[in-house]
């Protein structure tokens, strides 16, 4: 045997080594089980086969597609959470709206979100960050038995002081606030802040991947849900977080273009639930809520419809692709990022095919570079096909709303991105009432004006490293 002339740490090295390639193929036939992206498990194959020792541990932190143990699959394990769940669905069923046979996209966001379309809801657009927040605050101090509220990012800035000061004053005065947020989202959110309002009284929860030793690798998934309910009775969701940049005030971006929305009636029980749910994951507790908001006089029609990495499927990436689909005049999207994936892509470019108004809206600026640049990358595959891709120009645009013909519109968390289609919690409201679907077509219309409509060139023309980096920042799409 040659390896015993070798010294000791060599061939112990040798065998660690083999022992990680090992691994590493043990891996690469558990990516090609259950990777669900074909650009996704080459680049984990990849990488397993070549570099294991490094692969192994990113795929463990990054290369899970599922968020195990979320209470979708737990309620039956919680007698009192199973029953509010099915007591809630009963309680919509009865204001549940007939949809019509040949209507394919509602039929299919109806089985994808759970949740019914139900009429005897109030739908208020709320666009901008002050009008917002005017309206969040009222509600937050109106509130007599409990606040709910949920955000992706909390900063510890003037509007998020703001917003500290007023959860603690109601739970000073005996209302029960539950209070959750995603940890990586406010990363930055210090103890002293959290602090304060545990102090006060505040329920004060992350909504963490740690909850459990073998839910710490789940690092990869982020509730980017904003949710505020007060008393059961008014519910807010969109765009906005809290911090002094969604008010237009950062140096950055100037202004912060952005939508949100206030509802009321039987829709406020379909939001909540979706907060329970969040919250049962962080606590493993059930608060008591109130159930009976009844319906109100404006009688719109409208559907909550949650999703996220816990789902069977990629359910925000199919209500994308059958919107697409299902629209025959007009599809038009405002999101801050547009990285497509392959099925929403040919779902775009087909719709643009036939003679429907696809139109894409996103932001001239960056936040975040890599998704900018991967906006770039995607020129090629929509505009010859028809696909109008807009650039915001008037501040950052943050808004994500859809609107499918003149039958259709949606505000809420979600983005036309990875991370929405299979990683994050997101939270959207749809509705066909005629007087909310104009008045969303006519808040884009706006938008469009202070736009601008991009072409090939505006892709072409530019430098080779900077037309390298897209491609290659597109490379990284499924863990942007």
């Amino acid at each position: 045997m040659w390896f015993p002339d070798l010294a000791k740490e060599t061939w112990v090295g040798m065998i660690v080594a083999i022992l990680f390639y090992i691994v590493g193929i043990l891996h690469v036939l558990h990516a090609l089980m259950n990777v669900r992206t074909s650009q996704g498990t080459i680049a984990w194959v990849i990488s397993l086969v070549t570099v294991p020792f490094v692969a192994i541990p990113l795929y463990w932190l990054l290369g899970r597609n599922r968020f195990e143990g979320y209470v979708g699959g737990r309620r039956e394990k919680d007698q009192r959470l199973g029953l509010l769940a099915r007591s809630m669905h009963e309680r919509l069923r009865s204001l549940e709206v007939d949809i019509p046979e040949d209507d394919a996209f509602e039929r299919a966001a109806r089985l994808l979100g759970g949740l019914p379309f139900t009429r005897g809801n109030r739908l208020d657009l709320l666009i901008d960050g002050e009008h917002t927040f005017q309206r969040i605050f009222e509600a937050i101090h109106g509130a007599e038995k409990y606040l709910c509220v949920n955000f992706f990012i909390v900063k510890n800035d003037k509007l998020g002081v703001r917003f500290q000061e007023a959860l603690i004053e109601r739970a000073k005065a005996g209302v029960e606030v539950y209070f959750l947020f995603d940890e990586f989202g406010s990363y930055r959110l210090p103890r002293e802040y959290l602090r304060k309002l545990r102090d006060a009284g505040v329920h004060c929860h992350p909504f963490g991947t740690n909850r459990f030793w073998w839910s710490r690798l789940q690092v990869n998934f982020r509730n980017h849900r904003k949710i505020v309910i007060a008393d059961g009775e008014v519910a807010f969701i969109g765009g906005l977080n809290v911090g002094d940049e969604y008010l237009g005030r950062s140096k950055k971006f100037g202004l912060w273009r952005d939508t949100h929305l206030e509802m009321r009636g039987p829709i406020v029980q379909a939001v909540q639930m979706v907060f329970l749910e969040d919250w049962f994951w962080a606590t493993d507790k059930v608060p008591d809520l109130s159930w009976d908001e009844g319906p109100e006089e404006a009688d719109q029609i409208a559907a909550i419809i949650p999703t996220g990495p816990a789902d069977p499927a990629d359910s925000w990436q199919l209500v994308v692709a059958e919107a697409a689909n299902s629209a025959r005049d007009r599809l038009w999207i405002a999101s801050p990022y547009f990285v497509p994936d392959e099925g929403v892509l040919t779902a775009l470019q087909t719709a643009a095919l036939r003679g429907v108004d696809v139109r894409i809206m996103i932001p001239e600026r960056a936040d975040h570079l890599l998704v900018w640049l991967s906006a770039f990358s995607y020129y090629e595959l929509t505009i010859p096909f028809g696909v109008g891709i807009y650039r915001y120009r008037k501040g950052f645009l943050h808004q994500k709303v859809m609107l499918i013909d003149e039958r259709l519109a949606a505000v809420g968390t979600a983005n036309l991105d990875n991370r929405s289609f299979r990683l994050n919690f997101e939270i959207t409201a749809f509705s066909n009432d005629d007087r909310f679907v104009l008045e969303v077509a006519d808040m884009l219309r706006a938008d469009f004006k202070q736009s601008k409509r991009v072409h090939i060139g505006h892709f072409k023309g530019r430098p080779l490293w900077f037309r390298l980096a897209c491609r290659a920042a597109r490379l990284l799409a499924p863990i942007q």
